[in-house]
């Protein structure tokens, strides 16, 4: 399978505080790849360092063939346009309407005219299931799952080839949690999307998620399908799994194989 994403030997240094300590790991094309870890295990930044957010103290990251530590402005500002980004919170500009922030790349990347780009943004507002007239308000007027769709259309505004998610779920009710679960594995499906994913959500860990990486110790302790890591008997792994939750869902699973 294609490599989309390759860290190699990533070390992250913050003052007198190390986040990662030779981490690696490889996200390979049309997966939907998971980051798990504990608080403080640097989950967010590894995502910001394949986003060129942040830049690790030593190590290689390169994304669809390049090397981030290697690229001029252009070739990163061209790079940018290949990948979606949400935030865990939306990170919608308050002040712009629904459709003046999913235009925003537009506006940004291409020389498109407003006409076209109006009819762009109507057609991502349907394809993350919001009505088009949704566009003329402004985020204040939303509920969360809302501006979680909305954020999601302006990461895909530029048909991307990877998808990066921060938390996607956070701070959604179950079945609002749910349905976003259900429309991520819908567009990768339709635009043939790799997706990396930064989530705790159990429900999306079990549902949604092809392969994962777990941090730990400042290194990835694991990675592998779900049935690979529940393998391992690395402490975290075993907390985090060990919830009520997490074992009828393991439970389950085991019936369903026999």
């Amino acid at each position: 399978m294609k490599e989309m994403i390759k860290m190699r030997h990533i070390h992250t240094v913050f003052g007198k505080k190390t986040v990662h300590e030779d981490v690696n790991l490889t996200v390979h094309e049309g997966e939907i790849y998971g980051i798990l870890g504990g608080s403080g295990s640097g989950k967010t930044t590894l995502l910001r360092e394949m986003i060129m957010l942040l830049r690790p103290s030593k190590g290689v990251v390169e994304v669809l063939g390049h090397d981030l530590g290697k690229i001029g402005y252009k070739e990163a500002q061209s790079l940018r346009s290949r990948w979606g980004v949400l935030f865990q919170f939306g990170a919608l500009f308050t002040s712009l309407t629904v459709e003046e922030n999913v235009a925003v790349w537009l506006k940004e990347y291409t020389s498109l005219s407003d006409t076209t780009i109006r009819q762009i943004v109507r057609s991502k507002l349907k394809m993350v299931g919001l009505d088009p007239e949704v566009g003329r308000l402004y985020p204040s007027e939303l509920s969360g799952g809302m501006v979680k769709r909305c954020a999601l259309a302006r990461a895909l505004v530029m048909d991307p080839k990877l998808l990066f998610l921060d938390e996607p779920t956070s701070g959604l009710d179950p079945v609002s949690a749910e349905a976003f679960d259900e429309l991520i594995t819908q567009l990768r499906s339709l635009l043939g999307l790799t997706i990396v994913m930064v989530t705790h959500d159990i429900d999306t860990i079990f549902n949604v998620v092809d392969k994962m990486a777990v941090l730990g110790d400042g290194r990835v302790v694991a990675e592998g399908s779900l049935e690979e890591i529940l393998k391992s008997d690395h402490p975290f792994i075993r907390r985090f799994f060990g919830g009520n939750r997490a074992k009828a869902r393991i439970e389950a699973m085991k019936m369903e194989a026999s």
